[in-house]
């Protein structure tokens, strides 16, 4: 799976790590882990994403196409 994390935060007024982490009840290192495509979310955490990024969740995250 694959996600635009990051640029959307970005494009989000510059949106810190910290601050996806404190709006989504995560730590920093997860939402690390995340935009590094190394953690895979729970559903529940999906939504969180979504939410705190103004977007819906096919736009945070799509499939990797082999």
């Amino acid at each position: 799976m694959e996600n635009d994390i990051r640029r959307l935060r970005l494009e989000r007024a510059g949106m810190t790590q910290q601050q996806l982490a404190d709006a989504c009840q995560v730590t920093r290192q997860t939402i690390i882990a995340l935009e590094a495509g190394r953690y895979a979310p729970s559903l529940e955490l999906a939504f969180r994403l979504a939410r705190a990024l103004g977007v819906g969740v096919e736009d945070v995250f799509r499939w990797k196409t082999p």
